[in-house]
């Protein structure tokens, strides 16, 4: 970050500026949320929401965009409080979107509140949705009668060090899939959870289950640093007999880069 770029960040972070119903910029004497418990723990709301920059933002001058900008660190680091907020830079992996939210929350509403005061911000007048969907996680349901060797290989450790890019597919199953017994389901998923074990060292992974809460069945969450192992763990899973009951893969299939609020400012200040 440029040396006039971090004390513009600075100075527009020292003034209290009224979003969205609550004073930003002073310190929060609030409690941050447990992220490590929304992170983990099942019964957690996942949002991700995806948004683009309409023109008019490279139109204005740098240090009118850095003002508005800081005024998003705001937004988040206010609703930091009550949940878990990842940024993703999309701009220059996508040709449609330029940013990504995910949201942990124990309760939806506080999510919608987030994005509503977002949204409702001098920079979020900029932004146009691109999609928004929703998830639960959960306790896995396939897991009974694993063998002893697959149920460490699930446990083991992933690759230490930054994971810089993260990849969302969107997944939808047929009906045909839910009009399987429970065995046979679970039969197909072990076959699966076989395919991706050897890829747990260096793709991480969460699961967000969609049905009743969106279009969609599964929410699937990745992040690595070796794109080329995601690559073939993809390659893995499409050939396992589950895969013919996917409905819907990707479409999007999202990819962006895993980043600190400060290095978002740096790249859409430029």
């Amino acid at each position: 970050m440029t040396t006039a770029i971090r004390m513009a960040i600075r100075w527009g972070l020292g003034i209290a500026t009224l979003v969205g119903g609550c004073w930003l910029g002073a310190p929060v004497s609030v409690d941050a949320a447990d992220r490590d418990k929304l992170l983990t723990e099942p019964g957690v709301f996942g949002t991700f929401a995806v948004f683009a920059l309409d023109d008019a933002w490279m139109k204005q001058n740098q240090a009118i965009r850095i003002s508005q900008l800081t005024l998003l660190k705001g937004v988040v680091e206010q609703h930091r409080e009550r949940m878990a907020i990842d940024i993703y830079l999309m701009r220059g992996l996508s040709e449609k979107a330029d940013l990504m939210f995910r949201v942990h929350a124990a309760e939806l509403r506080d999510t919608q509140q987030f994005l509503l005061d977002l949204q409702s911000s001098p920079f979020g007048k900029y932004l146009k949705t691109v999609g928004l969907m929703h998830g639960l996680t959960k306790e896995p349901n396939y897991v009974r009668g694993l063998p002893d060797q697959l149920k460490a290989d699930l446990k083991g450790p992933n690759e230490t060090g930054p994971t810089p890019y993260a990849i969302v597919i969107p997944i939808q199953k047929s009906a045909d899939w839910w009009a399987l017994d429970h065995e046979k389901r679970a039969a197909m998923m072990r076959e699966h959870m076989e395919a991706s074990a050897p890829y747990i060292p260096t793709v991480k992974r969460k699961l967000y289950h969609s049905s009743g809460l969106d279009d969609l069945d599964f929410i699937t969450y990745f992040e690595t640093s070796r794109l080329e192992d995601f690559h073939s763990l993809v390659l893995a899973l499409v050939r396992v007999e589950e895969f013919r009951y996917v409905q819907r893969f990707g479409q999007p299939t999202l990819i962006g880069a895993v980043k600190s609020v400060d290095e978002v400012i740096e790249a859409l200040a430029q």
